[in-house]
């Protein structure tokens, strides 16, 4: 955990003062807290899944809150994550709950048994972890990355990033460069699309000749495409909301697009459905099932639903022929793939180590800014006194020279600062920090009630 110097005795006391003001981010806690699809089924995580409008009002709302300094928040199929910078943790985790609960509509004790919560290094940890797929229910996925950006690029937006944050996000993006550069990670990756595509090969047997209809035109509908495509599957649909989007996708593959509004009639003539679309609720219900399955005379119908929240109703499992998996049946599909990647995800949590402990360093040193700057504030307007007095005597100097005095007043103040800044910097890594930046402050006789 982070330390920092928090007392609140008087000089008078001989004890440390509280030498940062209330906003100084060295005073913050790191928190992280969210669900995934380790904690929480596929039922609870689209309840609570984000679209980028909620979470734009998410953030609005909770930088609001006088204990919650800093924050994003991350939304994606398989998690959703509150990354915030708080004065008071426990108060910030208790209002990021409520706040959670009351935007989806939802009862805290529904799902707070899924909730974790992870605090300073630990939080740093489990943030760089995320970037680095480490934590993706396909480890070694490209996606996460992308998806944290557009996270950070929403708080910049909505103004609720600030110097933790900004940092922290950085460094996250760097370490998660460096892990897909330096380790294999990513050589033995499984996209879900692709345990998707598998998963309907196990079902069939063989996909060759198989009719299929992808429902939505993004990134995971892309690469479905391309799986599909390799397993020589017959005739392939694209509906899209978007109907340009879907017939951009279906030019590229050779596929036809369909309108949103023929959906029905594409169900009547598919073996396989692959639904990836962002709808905030079902598109494909079992009353409408019921009907067309009576048009197919029951032949065989299988959907594999990769889409958080879920497009298609699970009760139309309970039809007769046909067959709903979602996202968390396909964990045994890329389970299989997974020893090879372990051993590139330690190379990786090496590298996490490592740069959790920079990180660290970084942070710690926030707490003696405060000082640094006090003391060269002071030597500053000493230094600039004593020159002024001294030039008001010497008219016969140029501006030139006069200029050049200044100069070397700044270069002797770095000077005979450098070795103090240095020893603040190193002794206030451990924890006597507060220790240390109180002589230092004696030494200097800075009044915290004039910085």
């Amino acid at each position: 955990m982070f330390t920092d110097c928090r007392s609140s005795k008087s000089p008078q006391d001989g004890c440390p003062v509280r030498l940062q003001p209330a906003d100084d981010p060295s005073l913050f806690d790191i928190l992280v807290i969210g669900l995934n699809h380790k904690t929480a089924p596929v039922e609870i995580r689209e309840q609570l899944a984000f679209s980028d409008e909620e979470t734009a009002q998410a953030l609005e709302m909770l930088h609001k809150e006088a204990d919650i300094r800093e924050l994003a928040l991350l939304s994606t199929c398989n998690r959703v994550e509150l990354i915030m910078a708080a004065k008071n943790s426990v108060k910030a985790v208790e209002t990021a709950k409520t706040l959670m609960a009351r935007l989806k509509n939802i009862p805290i004790v529904k799902f707070d048994q899924t909730l974790y919560i992870f605090k300073g290094d630990d939080a740093v940890r489990h943030i760089f972890r995320v970037a680095s797929s480490l934590d993706s229910l396909v480890v070694g996925e490209p996606q996460i990355l992308g998806q944290i950006k557009d996270a950070y690029r929403i708080a910049i937006e909505m103004k609720t990033g600030g110097v933790i944050l900004n940092r922290l996000l950085h460094r996250t993006f760097f370490i998660a460069k460096r892990v897909r550069t330096e380790t294999g990670i990513g050589d033995h990756a499984v996209s879900v699309s692709y345990a998707a595509i598998e998963l309907g090969r196990k079902i069939f047997g063989n996909l060759e000749g198989k009719k299929a209809l992808l429902i939505g035109a993004g990134e995971m509908a892309e690469l479905a495409v391309e799986h599909l495509l390799r397993h020589k599957t017959g005739e392939l649909y694209v509906v899209n909301r978007t109907f340009e989007r879907g017939v951009n996708l279906a030019r590229r593959f050779n596929a036809r697009a369909m309108r949103f509004e023929e959906l029905p009639d594409c169900l009547k003539m598919v073996d396989i459905i692959i639904s990836s679309t962002g709808s905030p609720d079902f598109i494909i219900r079992r009353d409408q099932m019921k009907k067309i399955m009576r048009i197919r005379k029951n032949r065989p119908l299988f959907f594999i639903d990769i889409a958080i929240p879920r497009d298609i109703d699970p009760q139309i499992n309970h039809l007769s022929n046909v067959y709903v998996y979602d996202i968390d049946d396909l964990k045994g599909v890329i389970d299989e793939n997974i020893e090879d990647r372990k051993k590139e995800a330690l190379k990786a949590e090496r590298m996490i180590d490592e740069a959790v402990i920079h990180f660290r360093k970084w942070y710690e040193s926030l707490a003696v800014v405060p000082t640094i700057v006090a003391i060269r504030k002071k030597m500053d307007r000493i230094a600039k006194t004593e020159i002024n007095k001294t030039l008001k005597s010497l008219d016969h100097l140029s501006d030139t020279d006069r200029q050049a005095i200044h100069r070397m007043g700044d270069a002797l103040i770095s000077k005979m600062l450098h070795d103090t800044i240095m020893s603040l910097k190193q002794n206030c890594r451990y924890r006597d920090k507060a220790m240390h930046l109180d002589i230092t402050r004696r030494l200097f006789n800075l009044d915290p009630g004039t910085e």
